[in-house]
């Protein structure tokens, strides 16, 4: 990971860790990791996401290959979101990150002075 000692400001690498480790970025790919979900349903899993992020969120994760949104041609229209291959494999590894933030927030959180 590590070019030459060094962790590049080019690096590509960046931009994705950009996506995926805002804060509406991981809770939404976290969100999507136990099923497909419309866009209501995201906003309630999701709790305090306003309209405008849950927007912008969704679609850079979709641009980027992580989500899938799927419109199904009914009144009203039906969107679906869910996770791309992609975005399993990367679920996948965020899930024990994000079991462990869990288990240690409080202590983490608490000890802070500030």
């Amino acid at each position: 990971m590590l070019a030459a000692g060094q962790l590049p400001a080019a690096c590509p690498s960046r931009v994705v860790l950009d996506h995926v480790t805002s804060k509406w970025g991981v809770l939404v790919l976290v969100a999507l990791s136990e099923r497909t979900l419309r866009w209501g349903e995201l906003r309630r899993v999701v709790e305090g996401v306003s309209e405008k992020m849950l927007a912008q969120t969704l679609r850079t994760l979709e641009a980027d290959g992580l989500v899938e949104r799927t419109v199904t041609a009914t009144v009203p229209p039906r969107v679906d979101y869910a996770l791309s291959p992609l975005g399993v494999d990367l679920a996948a590894r965020l899930l024990p990150l994000m079991s462990w933030i869990v288990d240690h927030a409080d202590a983490i959180v608490g000890e802070r002075t500030d």
